[in-house]
């Protein structure tokens, strides 16, 4: 495993900066091109697979990677770096060329693309738009089953329910969580949490309790200290001994949040965030969390494409994937 001497060696910057970027110190003032290249290099070093295999001279076409987040965004929650650069690390052992296509660029423009991984969620007019440079897509993250395109998902159904079960067999019955929502970049598409409607129907069940411990924001590190900061305030001595909160980003402000007050993690209050991204094991404490398999969702998604480009089928396909819980020091 990776040590944040491991990151700042290869970043070329200090431990100390790389600590403190990693744990989104917001009193720290560096410029943004340090600030990407230290979460690039912490994901970069997750991936081994293919740091060896010697790679193919001839290209076999070039491949669009399709983003809905911009630059900025994706720093902000790591989950769409992660799933970019599996993506990338695929591409390049296939010997396939890459270029990248980030929500404010003209997509119209771009006529030599031999198919498109999307990271993300996209409304219908958007996805026609991606339709103009190639018919070969497929939605990494985002389900488009039922709209005939491939996919590969993950099991939030699952997910939920092990989170839940963990906090229920450690004699936990408060249970609280910090949702997200989302919006396509274009605003035409409103997207609900589906890790919300699991929740509710699992705690409803499990301890009759109903949605008065969920508190619902953005998927960002400042959402998630401005929603514990609300929990917080007004459930007093009723805040929950246990949250689930919907992203790891958000999880890392909600613990900041939680310090602050002096409320001990995970003595008083248990957390467990979603994704795993590479930064979860440097926070302080070490965050617990879901893991989304994001480099095995990379690899299968261009698995998909290169299918689709090779062998057109009619019947669209959908890849759900399990998840992990891995327990660490932020929940009992």
């Amino acid at each position: 495993m990776a040590t944040i001497k491991d990151i700042a060696k290869q970043a070329g910057v200090s431990i100390a900066t790389v600590s403190r970027i990693l744990n989104y110190d917001q009193t720290l003032s560096v410029t943004e091109e340090t600030r990407k290249r230290i979460f690039e290099t912490a994901e970069s070093l997750n991936y081994s697979k293919f740091k060896n295999r010697p790679h193919k001279k001839k290209s076999h076409g070039k491949i669009a990677i399709v983003l809905w987040v911009t630059e900025q965004e994706e720093l902000n929650d790591l989950y769409y770096l992660s799933i970019r650069m599996g993506v990338e690390n695929k591409l390049q052992a296939e010997s396939y060329e890459t270029v990248h296509l980030f929500p404010n660029e003209n997509v119209t423009e771009k006529n030599d693309i031999d198919g498109i991984i999307a990271i993300g969620k996209f409304s219908e007019s958007e996805i026609k738009k991606l339709t103009t440079i190639s018919k070969s897509i497929v939605f990494l993250d985002f389900d488009t089953f039922a709209f005939g395109y491939d996919c590969v998902v993950t099991d939030f159904e699952q997910a939920v329910k092990q989170v839940v079960d963990h906090f229920l067999d450690k004699g936990i019955h408060s249970i609280g969580m910090l949702a997200g929502k989302e919006s396509t970049y274009d605003q035409n598409l409103v997207l609900k949490d589906p890790r919300y409607d699991f929740f509710v129907k699992k705690i409803k069940v499990k301890l009759n309790q109903d949605s008065e411990y969920i508190f619902t924001g953005s998927f960002s590190p400042d959402s998630g200290y401005q929603l514990m900061m609300e929990a917080i305030e007004k459930l007093g001595d009723q805040l929950p001994r246990a949250f689930f909160v919907a992203s790891d980003a958000m999880a890392i402000g909600a613990i900041r949040a939680l310090h602050e007050h002096n409320i001990q993690v995970p003595e008083r209050v248990s957390l467990i965030g979603f994704n795993d991204i590479s930064i979860a094991k440097y926070f302080y404490p070490p965050l617990s969390t879901v893991k989304v398999y994001t480099e095995v969702m990379g690899e299968l998604g261009v698995d998909l494409l290169v299918k689709q480009i090779k062998n057109p089928l009619e019947v669209p396909q959908r890849i759900t994937l399990g998840t992990k819980l891995i327990n660490r020091k932020s929940s009992l």
